[in-house]
């Protein structure tokens, strides 16, 4: 649309001030709102408009990122978590434009995405609300875009399964309108708060977002007042959004099931007549405990399976040992096969446990330092025990050949039949291709190769049609290019493509074995999502590293025996510290799980870079060796990134003077 056609339009028939307000709610998805409000900027350069970021008194730096970036934005920065609701009707309340846009901080829209929607709603005075067509980090149709109420016997439909089980019926699928297509223009009951347009004259009328809902179910309780408010609400394909839905809550979590669905009940009771409200309010109330009790039932089953399989087959495997010695007329004493059989079989399985065994992706190796391990604890106690106990250190050594043996040829056999979680090549090299300019191309390739250490090669295809020995092709060659050279991951330069060429890119080459990912200007990240239940992948240094499983172990494993080897020794060591309570209580601290040995140095400039969370510390990687706040900063990043127990022992080793620190 053109923008001076549309001014003209505003000044003489419209009394706002703008033609659409932006509202924006955050909390802690710094990087996902950058990447929002460059996406907002673009798509208002031909529109009149304003932006509101509301946020829920985040701590990741996102107030300051708005304030220093987008100077243009109206920042409103809560010192509480008021939720979705509240903190819309804020910035609303402050609005002055005929369109009110609710749009979620992890989305990206296109160029022309707010002149599409203004002109369709400009055309349709009888729209009050409308929604676009949403794709996830993969490119892939979320059918969330268009929904219809939820009544009883449409709760009914998808809390049981039946809208899954039939996903295109117009009866069994009316949640999410399955029978209507997604590249059609259609009237639908429910908007996605993730975009959701709406008519100022019929907020005016029937009021803003109900402030009772906290967190899900404000969307559909809105959408139902402008239809009973005399409006419509239009699902328009004509322009697609990238929505990551990075909730805070897993969908299969039992905290999501009771919110999400207690805010059904609230609907209810508020809309539906008494007689249909109480059966609503049953059927959800059914729900809750049944969704609940099957979240937990497969948690729970999915965690107990694996183990109660390998222990039944470790034992199975020892008894069938004991055969070996009865062919030679040596009779098993009722004791060893009553007692140490099973007590053998636990020390392997925890220290199968304690290695990893039970950790993504799956490394054979751990199930041979496993057993070797839990052999040398077995033959400990084993000598330890009265001579009547001991029975054969040979049938020991054997056991521990089985138990590797088995956990062995098992996992390959689950890799084989099963793979994903349990692949034991999950990690492999992979594959880029980064589409831009020859400048930012590069840049954005040195954060990959600064970023990833699994790289087998980096590929470059021109944003443009211009071509020279750095490419490898133009952006109309793409799917091509993945094709021939079986690209992993694509890269956009978000400086060189739109947002429409990247969204219809994205949907066009989508698939499950494809990731995405888009580059933001003049930032040291990458952003995208590889998965609807994921709030998204970023390629920042990777210093994730201290709170993988098995680094979360070690360091636990760490302090219990350092605190305990330094309790030993304490009457002693004591006299070395000036504050001894103080070293005391730090020790007892580590003991019980309140402290670790090592943990970050803060300082007051400190930037934690949204470091991994751990346990305060009473060491810093930079004690005995740096004084400078920027440079300490650097060690704590370095220390997230490389962790291995070993640095732990190092700095122990170095600083264990200052173990009386407050």
């Amino acid at each position: 649309m053109n923008p001076k056609i549309l001014q003209s339009q505003l000044n003489m028939s419209n009394p706002f001030k703008y033609k659409i307000s932006v509202i924006i709610v955050n909390y802690n998805v710094e990087y996902f709102l950058e990447q929002c409000l460059n996406s907002v900027r673009k798509a208002l350069e031909n529109v009149s408009g304003e932006v509101f970021v509301v946020d829920n008194n985040s701590i990741d730096g996102s107030v300051e990122m708005v304030a220093q970036k987008f100077p243009e934005v109206n920042l409103i920065a809560n010192k509480d978590n008021r939720g979705f609701s509240k903190a819309n009707n804020q910035a609303i309340e402050l609005s002055s434009s005929e369109y009110v846009l609710l749009l979620n901080p992890d989305t990206v829209v296109e160029e022309d995405t707010f002149s599409k929607v203004i002109q369709f709603m400009d055309e349709h005075p009888d729209a009050g609300g409308l929604g676009v067509r949403m794709l996830d980090g993969k490119g892939n149709f979320l059918p969330e875009s268009k929904r219809g109420l939820p009544t009883p016997s449409v709760a009914f439909y998808k809390i049981f399964g039946l809208s899954r089980l039939f996903p295109k019926s117009k009866k069994f699928s009316q949640y999410h309108l399955g029978n209507l297509s997604e590249f059609e223009t259609n009237e639908i009951d429910i908007l996605s708060g993730a975009f959701m347009l709406m008519r100022t004259e019929a907020l005016n009328k029937v009021g803003l977002l109900d402030e009772a809902f906290f967190m899900y179910g404000e969307d559909i309780d809105l959408s139902y007042r402008i239809q009973l408010g005399g409006y419509k609400n239009y699902y328009f394909p004509e322009t697609r959004i990238i929505h990551y839905k990075g909730e805070s809550t897993k969908k299969s979590s039992v905290n999501y099931v009771f919110v999400f669905y207690r805010a059904m009940v609230i609907f209810a009771q508020k809309h539906f007549s008494q007689k249909n409200a109480k059966l609503f309010s049953f059927l959800i109330n059914c729900a809750i405990y049944f969704r609940a009790f099957l979240a937990i039932l497969v948690r729970f089953i999915k965690q107990i399976t694996l183990p109660a399989f390998d222990v039944l087959l470790v034992i199975g495997g020892l008894y069938a040992m004991t055969n070996y010695w009865k062919m030679d007329n040596i009779e098993f004493p009722i004791s060893v096969i009553n007692y140490s059989i099973p007590a053998y079989s636990l020390v392997w399985m925890f220290s199968v446990l304690f290695f990893g065994g039970y950790d993504s992706p799956i490394k054979l190796f751990k199930y041979i330092k496993a057993p070797l391990f839990g052999t040398l604890v077995i033959l400990v106690i084993y000598a330890l025990l009265p001579k009547e106990w001991q029975f054969s250190r040979l049938y020991i050594l054997m056991g521990s050949i089985w138990v590797s043996v088995y956990f062995s040829l098992s996992r390959i056999y689950l890799h084989l039949t099963i793979g994903k979680r349990f692949g034991l090549i999950t990690n492999k090299n992979k594959k880029f291709v980064i589409v831009g300019s020859e400048e930012e191309s590069k840049r954005v390739s040195q954060i990959i190769e600064q970023t990833n250490s699994k790289i087998e090669s980096i590929q470059f295809v021109s944003s443009s049609e211009e071509r020279n020995n750095f490419f490898i092709g133009s952006l109309n060659q793409l799917d091509q290019v993945i094709y021939i050279h079986k690209i992993d991951e694509v890269i956009f330069c978000a400086k060189d493509n739109t947002a429409q060429s990247i969204i219809y890119w994205m949907a066009k080459i989508s698939s499950p074995e494809l990731d995405f990912k888009i580059a933001q200007p003049d930032s040291l990240y990458l952003i995208g999502s590889n998965s609807i239940d994921t709030a998204g992948d970023l390629y920042v240094m990777n210093i994730n590293s201290i709170t993988t499983k098995s680094n979360i172990r070690n360091k636990r494993t760490f302090d219990i025996f350092s605190s305990v080897l330094i309790l030993l020794i304490c009457p002693i060591l004591v006299f070395c510290f000036q504050n001894k309570l103080q070293f005391l209580k730090n020790i007892f601290f580590v003991l019980g799980g309140k402290k670790t040995i090592v943990g970050y140095q803060f300082n007051q400039d400190s930037n934690d870079y949204q470091l991994p969370k751990i346990k305060p510390g009473i060491l810093y990687p930079s004690d005995k060796s740096v004084q400078n706040a920027v440079a300490s900063d650097k060690l704590n990043l370095i220390y997230a990134r490389d962790y291995s127990i070993q640095k732990d022992v190092v700095i122990l080793k170095n600083a264990w003077r200052k173990l009386d620190r407050k």
